[in-house]
């Protein structure tokens, strides 16, 4: 599928830094030596951490789209803090796991094309690099991992709150706070709306992203995708426990890049917010999507059951090293 030429131009004025200076630069952090990284400044240094779950999407859409669209929102939020006098911006290489699969969602544990981790071994891999990049003085950190469980969010505001204990620095889960004024695009027609439903996993709006973002990784074939429509969280349960449920929720035929243009509008809000905290806007304040979401019922009773599962894998873990590793 190609993009339109709407979608071009926001992908250049989104993603390619728009109006920043000549001399704003972005760094990557794995091309750089030792030399390069003791020079940089560490008071003004931002380090933005991607990351994406390896999720399946369905049919449709790559194992890595959430990846995919914390890239592009990393690329765009470092290039804006690129652009401001006398702060640089160091993109880390993207973390490629994640905990919750939306397969969980319908008790699926075992699904192709989501290689999760357990809980604790994410908290333990942010917290471990927080350490690392504490101990070299850095004192500002943006992460950057888009993906809906609540668990998986969680434990990365944890990380967040060790590195402000420990080293007196900043590290912000980014994509889990809920800037002021946001809401989703309009455009669509009421019965689009109707179609696609209460739909947060590889529905239009994710797929229209992907065909924003990435239009060769999106099959043509989404053209023929069956609606899985629900309303609320109890329908997507109903759905997903369904043993040929595909993988997604909504309508995502109805998905073009038009529509992922407007959605991509509102990384406007994330990077903004960002350059506030940078001023001095206290993180702490600003509420969580994943504390509304543990209002929620349906939600902690996914989130006990994957809690469980994650249990019985450690322990088999365990049961397997203490037979085998003496040391």
């Amino acid at each position: 599928m190609r993009t339109t030429r709407l979608g071009s131009l926001l992908a250049l004025l989104l993603l390619l830094a728009p109006a920043a200076p000549a001399r704003a630069q972005v760094h990557h952090l794995a091309r750089m030596n030792t030399e390069q990284l003791k020079a940089l400044d560490r008071t003004r240094t931002v380090i933005v951490l991607p990351g994406g779950i390896l999720e399946q999407h369905g049919p449709y859409l790559p194992s890595f789209t959430d990846g995919y669209a914390n890239e592009a929102q990393a690329k765009a939020l470092a290039q804006a803090i690129a652009s401001r006098p006398g702060w640089q911006a160091v993109i880390f290489p993207t973390i490629p796991l994640g905990v919750g699969g939306a397969n969980e969602i319908g008790r699926k544990h075992v699904f192709p094309g989501t290689y999760a981790v357990r809980t604790t071994t994410l908290r333990a891999v942010f917290m471990d690099l927080a350490a690392e990049l504490g101990e070299q003085g850095f004192r500002w950190i943006f992460v950057i991992h888009g993906h809906g469980a609540p668990n998986h969010n969680r434990v990365l505001h944890q990380a967040g709150d060790y590195f402000r204990d420990v080293y007196g620095g900043h590290m912000v889960h980014l994509s889990d706070v809920i800037p002021e004024g946001t809401s989703m695009p309009g455009g669509l027609t009421e019965a689009e709306q109707q179609e696609d439903g209460f739909a947060v996993h590889a529905g239009l709006w994710e797929t229209s992203s992907m065909m924003f973002l990435h239009p060769e990784l999106v099959s043509p074939a989404v053209r023929e995708a069956v609606p899985q429509t629900g309303q609320n969280w109890n329908d997507l349960v109903r759905l997903a426990r369904a043993p040929e449920w595909p993988g997604y929720f909504g309508s995502p035929r109805l998905a073009t890049a038009a529509q992922g243009a407007r959605l991509w509008q509102r990384a406007g809000s994330y990077i903004e917010l960002a350059l506030r905290i940078l001023d001095g806007l206290d993180e702490r304040q600003i509420p969580r999507l994943s504390d509304v979401m543990s209002k929620s019922e349906p939600n902690l009773a996914i989130d006990r059951d994957a809690v469980e599962r994650e249990r019985h894998v450690e322990q088999q873990q365990q049961a397997w090293l203490k037979k085998h590793v003496t040391r």
